[in-house]
């Protein structure tokens, strides 16, 4: 099995970032966790944790709204 982490922008659409691929979903998160502030600088809005071709769930970098 193999994780990784597909970038969505504002729209949903994709967007460019770090090929990274990972043997664990553990791994794959602590990756992201230090990761996250550099990605959404970027333009990135949202993650999405994929093991293989599945989708396991999506994750967004912005705040939360108040």
């Amino acid at each position: 099995m193999a994780w990784s982490w597909r970038y969505e922008g504002t729209n949903g659409d994709a967007v460019d970032g770090p090929d990274e691929s990972f043997t664990s979903q553990a791994d794959a998160e602590s990756w992201i966790g230090q990761t996250w502030r550099e990605l959404a600088s970027s333009g990135v809005t949202t993650v999405v944790l994929v093991e293989d071709d599945r989708v396991d769930y999506r994750m967004s970098l912005q705040p939360p709204a108040e």
